[in-house]
């Protein structure tokens, strides 16, 4: 694994790292108080070939590989965590899926707009009563004679659905095969039959808009089917693989912004007449932070890189994912900490860091899940 980066991989870097700092992190504490999604900043970013990175030219995108999408990514939730989450979910989930099992109409008239930012896109698997258990789902889209297929049940904690234009849906069209039965789906929100319910009180990432949605008689097109019948099962976990490569990026950035604040304080803050970094506790709580922070990013960079092989990353995403977002989380509280009461006021972003990072072990398969894909990867059992 060559650790040195492309001057492409490096500019589209510096190009991240512009609008985060000068667009981005200006703004971020606005969107976190308000939970106003960013709209005007994701256009921006899929102008500058943000919002598809790992998309091929022709349909819109950077045409650039998975290590860029996590250089890019880090840079993002650097500068604020809910704007990476969005951008993580288009990057990932939703144009991989077409990428990867679409259609070629579908690749043009879905990825590009995605891609572009001039629409949002969303992934819709979880339920209320499946989570980490995705064959559990009821969700139902039961086949006509013409071919169509009538859509009816509801999704929950859909990141960007209270304005996403573009859906990819998992929906059981078989509930006699199980996790065969269940397929994939492109929905157009502004048909008859979709729904939204109420915007999420989330605890963090607020700015990335979350809610339940609904299906009502709502009819897809047998050419908005993804793949073949059968085949959604597979596909949302072979896309959730590259999914925890993106969270992974993104606790890498929180914890990064965490470590840097918590670098800047210790050399100014003031107790007992000398710099409080010049204490032997905080210098400990300094040195793990940033133990944790590299290996995290190291561990996200060899997903990326393995993925860019194309050889099977699932063992080395979990690893990524696990260990970014646990790091995110230590390094996080340890800040805090280290600013003391500042660190628990809304005045510095600090208790920001803290509330975001805690998703990153939730979302996307959990930290107990990943622990459970890791070892039955290495062990063989199931």
């Amino acid at each position: 694994m060559d650790l040195s980066f492309s001057d492409e991989q490096s500019m589209l870097q510096q190009v991240a790292r512009r609008i985060a700092q000068e667009r981005i992190g200006p703004s971020a504490a606005h969107h976190d108080e308000t939970g106003e999604y960013p709209l005007e900043n994701i256009r921006l970013l899929g102008e500058n070939g943000l919002m598809g990175i790992e998309v091929p030219a022709e349909y819109g995108g950077a045409g650039m590989d998975p290590v860029s999408s996590v250089l890019a990514i880090i840079e993002v939730a650097a500068a604020d965590a809910a704007h990476a989450t969005i951008m993580s979910v288009n990057n990932s989930l939703f144009c991989n899926a077409v990428l990867s099992h679409g259609s070629e109409a579908q690749k043009q008239l879905y990825v590009r707009a995605i891609a572009e930012g001039r629409e949002i896109g969303a992934f819709a698997l979880t339920e209320s009563q499946s989570g980490s258990d995705a064959t559990a789902m009821r969700c139902r889209a039961v086949r006509q004679e013409d071919g169509s297929y009538v859509i009816n049940g509801q999704k929950s904690w859909i990141t960007s659905g209270p304005v996403a234009r573009y859906i990819v849906l998992f929906a059981v069209t078989d509930p006699a095969l199980g996790a065969r039965g269940i397929s994939a789906f492109m929905v157009d929100t502004g048909r008859p039959g979709f729904g939204r319910g109420k915007t999420e009180p989330k605890l963090g990432v607020r700015a990335s808009a979350t809610c339940e949605i609904e299906f009502r008689d709502y009819v897809a097109q047998a050419d908005e089917l993804i793949g073949h019948e059968g085949q959604g099962f597979k596909i949302a976990m072979n896309l959730l693989d590259s999914g925890r490569i993106g969270i992974a990026a993104q606790a890498v950035g929180i914890a990064r912004a965490a470590y840097e604040a918590s670098l800047a304080y210790v050399r100014e803050r003031k107790s007992f007449g000398a710099p409080i970094g010049s204490f032997q506790m905080i210098q400990a709580k300094i040195a793990d932070m940033k133990c944790r922070l590299d290996a995290a990013q190291l561990l996200t960079l060899r997903a990326a890189w393995t993925k860019a092989q194309g050889r099977r990353f699932s063992t080395e995403a979990a690893v990524a994912k696990l260990s970014a977002s646990e790091a995110a989380m230590w390094i996080a509280h340890q800040a805090v900490q280290i600013h003391g009461g500042m660190g628990y006021s809304k005045e510095m972003p600090l208790e920001r860091y803290f509330r975001d990072a805690k998703i990153t072990e939730i979302y996307e398969g959990t930290s107990e899940i990943q622990r459970m894909v890791i070892a039955r990867n290495e062990s063989g059992v199931r």
